[in-house]
């Protein structure tokens, strides 16, 4: 006789006392991208939370191996697709730190620039779509007008929408066109102009600060213990940022202008705080760089190189502040043309592991408040 397996179901009151595995994902409306969590919910209150990751995966850092110098550019924009100026400059500046390699100065500016109106950007996003996953609809239409307006000048600079291709290892790929600068420095002042829509709009709004004060508060131990960065370990008072502890581009002559943003409550409410805040900075470091621009002498933006470019062999470590935290770039080299090893550390994917420790103890109905505010990337976390 062939054995059978029996599954008891209970139903009435004993399901009061049993746990229920909820899946939310992997294709879920409030999450960026593909991102499953399993929740064991007692009742409406959640007992654990595992993020499951993966479902993105495209093995861009073994893709590196096979490309050269020039070609790995392309495939580090776009992990952080929010981001993708920023993400291109890390790779960079590890290959250029393998070539001691100085890039001139007007590059470096221009760099700069560059990598803080990406930081606007990627903030608007978020100042835009965290609201809109709470029910406010209304903040995602200003911001995506915004971003138009930031997106026109970096795609005229670039060529690009969303990724940009714009550095070159020793440099930029060209000069800013003639005349771009104006242009520039009137979209800053025009999105300055219209940010107390978030201000007001947002953080003026009693339904959202219900809705994000006192929920998902993060420790600074939690932040150290799982490596959080960024917008998110400064809204739970850890001040760190490596634009001001270890400046590169032209942050150390920006010291005057560079605010590093914190709060020390780590709720959702802070979060938001503080990625609005470092919006107005980014913005206002923006014009210092148009302003030191200005002054410099006409000059190149990049350096010459040889048809095939090959690190020497050795390895070293560039990392940066991105918009969403620190990105590190561990590169290996074997003298070839093409890396040996290129290991990626991205801010979202140390972020969203704090999950596993915010949202245990919390309601089903918070759950989407704090998902939102922790500001993350799925491709990111992914890679």
């Amino acid at each position: 006789m062939t054995p059978t397996t029996e599954t008891t179901v209970g139903i009435g009151g004993a399901a009061e006392s049993t746990d229920m595995v909820l899946n939310i994902g992997p294709q879920h409306p409030s999450t960026h991208g593909v991102l499953r969590l399993r929740l064991v919910l007692d009742g409406e209150r959640i007992v654990r939370a595992e993020p499951v990751i993966g479902y993105m995966h495209r093995g861009a850092e073994k893709l590196f191996e096979a490309r050269d110098y020039r070609q790995i550019i392309v495939l580090a924009n776009r992990h952080d697709w929010l981001s993708a100026f920023s993400n291109e400059l890390g790779v960079v500046l590890a290959v250029e730190r393998m070539l001691g390699m100085e890039v001139p100065e007007r590059a470096v500016w221009t760099r700069t620039l560059l990598a803080e109106l990406n930081r606007v950007l990627n903030h608007l996003m978020f100042l835009g779509s965290y609201p809109l996953e709470l029910g406010g609809i209304t903040p995602v239409f200003y911001a995506f007008r915004e971003r138009e307006v930031l997106q026109n000048v970096m795609e005229e600079v670039s060529g690009g929408r969303m990724h940009y291709m714009f550095n070159r290892v020793g440099g930029l790929k060209e000069d800013l066109p003639a005349g771009w600068a104006a242009r520039a420095r009137a979209a800053v002042a025009d999105v300055r102009s219209r940010m107390d829509v978030f201000d007001d709009l947002v953080l003026g709004n009693e339904i959202f600060r219900g809705r994000t004060r006192a929920v998902g508060a993060m420790t600074a131990e939690t932040v150290h213990a799982y490596g959080v960065s960024g917008p998110l370990a400064r809204a739970s008072g850890v001040d760190f940022d490596l634009r001001r502890d270890e400046p590169y581009l032209a942050y150390g002559d920006l010291q005057d202008t560079l605010k590093v943003v914190t709060r020390s409550e780590g709720d959702c409410l802070a979060r938001f705080e503080v990625l609005l805040d470092q919006t107005h900075n980014a913005l206002d470091l923006a014009d210092a760089c148009l302003d030191r621009l200005a002054e410099l002498p006409p000059g190149p933006v990049n350096q010459r190189l040889p048809k095939v470019l090959k690190a020497p062999e050795g390895h070293t470590y560039a990392w940066t502040e991105n918009p969403l935290g620190i990105n590190g770039y561990y590169l290996v080299s074997k003298g070839e043309k093409t890396p040996y090893r290129l290991k990626l550390r991205s801010a979202s994917y140390n972020n969203i592991q704090a999950l596993t420790e915010l949202l245990p103890g919390t309601l089903v109905a918070d759950m989407v408040a704090i998902l939102g505010s922790m500001f993350f990337v799925v491709g990111d976390i992914d890679k």
